[in-house]
């Protein structure tokens, strides 16, 4: 065979599919993840955070009552010293998301592998790809693993399988956890592919959760009047005011999940956001079934997906413009 067509054969060979070697990398990140010290604390945190919140809701529900959704009440009930499970869901898991992505681009740089392993038969679409599902499976795994297990001890405790209504409800709040994870692995992984450093990715992605856990409301105070009417003297003002404010404060994640958490966890919450009392004028006051439930919170749902998508595709972008040198 002469050179030139060896050549040309090699090059056919190397050129495929841009998600040739996907499966190569997500595999080896899962790997990684699953086995590393890092992921070890992030899973003995979050369970013993369960168990504690578990146990402690287990003191004040009663198996012989009257409650049909004794499951659901696992992860709302609060008892002194604790918080109810879902609240600390809302501020572990962006935590723990961050920390299995803040240095998935930028650490190859450091460790110089990555000219070894795009060298490979492996495109930039596989490995960005493959390094965010990797991560993303991984928090899905664990956390299918902690609803198991708040399943498990409940039934242990309570004596009752959970009900076909209650086990639904979990899994689209289990949904909407992984993909609220998703948005804040996908900004780790975006800060992970501009800054060259982890130190700064992981501090830059821990600054944004800050910002809307703690400043973003105060921010939609001074925003939110500035945009809306400017004086409320008729109904028709004050709920376009109402309205505004509560498009401004779903511009988080943290609110689209604690959306997600209430209608999905309280199935007697039939409303999100502004509400006038006109319109819960004889209301009746009885459990909204399961696909309703899920029409409710659809957009919040479809909210984290798109952010997601759009985090991603930024990080994409931007990472298909570095130059790579070995």
């Amino acid at each position: 065979m002469k050179p030139s067509t060896r050549r040309m054969k090699v090059r056919d060979e190397r050129e495929g599919s841009p998600w040739t070697g996907l499966g190569a990398v997500l595999t080896k990140e899962m790997a990684d993840h699953l086995t590393g010290v890092r992921m070890l604390i992030l899973e003995m945190l979050v369970l013993l955070t369960a168990v504690g919140t578990i146990y402690t809701a287990l003191q004040t529900i009663r198996p012989g009552s009257n409650d049909e959704f004794l499951y659901l009440r696992l992860f709302t009930t609060a008892q002194d010293p604790l918080p109810a499970f879902v609240f600390f869901l809302a501020i572990l898991v962006p935590l723990i998301a961050i920390a299995l992505s803040f240095d998935s681009i930028n650490g190859e740089f450091n460790r110089r592998t990555l000219s070894r392993i795009l060298a490979q038969p492996v495109y930039r679409d596989a490995l960005l790809m493959g390094k965010f599902l990797g991560g993303l499976l991984t928090l899905t795994m664990v956390f299918s693993a902690i609803w198991l297990l708040i399943f498990g001890i409940g039934i242990l405790r309570l004596g009752v399988p959970p009900t076909a209504e209650e086990t639904g409800r979990a899994l689209w709040f289990l949904l909407g956890t992984i993909f609220y994870g998703g948005i804040w692995m996908a900004l780790a992984l975006l800060f992970s592919t501009v800054f060259r450093s982890p130190a700064t990715a992981a501090l830059a992605s821990i600054a944004v959760w800050a910002f809307f856990i703690f400043f973003w409301n105060i921010v939609v105070g001074v925003i939110a009047p500035l945009l809306g009417p400017k004086q409320i003297t008729t109904l028709d003002q004050l709920v376009a005011a109402g309205q505004m404010q509560m498009i401004l404060t779903r511009i988080s994640p943290i609110t689209l999940y604690a959306d997600i958490a209430t209608i999905m966890l309280q199935p007697t919450e039939r409303f999100l956001g502004f509400v006038l009392p006109v319109q819960l004028d004889r209301a009746i006051q009885a459990p909204l079934p399961l696909a309703q439930s899920v029409l409710v919170i659809w957009p919040q749902l479809t909210g984290l997906i798109a952010a997601t998508i759009l985090l991603f595709a930024l990080a994409y972008v931007l990472f298909q413009r570095q130059e790579i040198r070995a």
